[in-house]
């Protein structure tokens, strides 16, 4: 058996900026992109917002499942993410910098193993793993507490 695996989509222009997305070989509904104004119309998410959601549910789940691993029963989280966009030495906008804070719904005590966990989730997320190659990613993890429990937030390093 191959470690390899193939996903696949197709992308159609449906209006000038804006592409439908469909999910091939399985029964996902498709997602309409678009770019924002003034090259779109902003009617969808456009693929800097969408590469954002991918890294910040990616972490997500990944927290998730290693806290159901240990046995832990957790409320539902909350992530807040951001993307700092900057320009390269040809005046490009890149994704520079990639921030999520995930909020757990009951105090750190609350969960068994936290430490290991903390030390290890962000480890088998497949995007944000892929992503950091190329861009560099921040996480936070914040109990519902107020309490930092993993990372540091993006003041503390100098964002906003």
């Amino acid at each position: 058996m191959s470690d390899t695996q193939t996903i696949r989509l197709t992308l159609e222009q449906e209006d000038d900026y804006a592409f439908r997305i469909r999910f091939d070989e399985t029964t996902i509904a498709d997602l309409m992109t678009d770019e924002s104004e003034p090259l779109g119309k902003g009617e969808g998410p456009n693929p800097t917002r969408l590469l954002l959601s991918a890294v910040a549910n990616c972490l997500s789940a990944s927290l998730l499942f290693a806290l159901r691993k240990f046995k832990n029963g957790p409320g539902k989280l909350v992530t807040h993410a951001s993307a700092e966009l900057v320009r390269n030495e040809q005046g490009r906008l890149r994704v520079g910098h990639i921030h999520a804070d995930i909020r757990l719904a009951e105090a750190g005590t609350a969960h068994a193993s936290l430490e290991r966990i903390l030390a290890q989730f962000e480890n088998f997320c497949v995007v944000t793993e892929s992503v950091r190659h190329g861009i560099d990613v921040s996480v936070s993890i914040t109990d519902a507490e107020g309490v930092q429990l993993h990372g540091a937030t993006r003041t503390e390093q100098g964002g906003t």
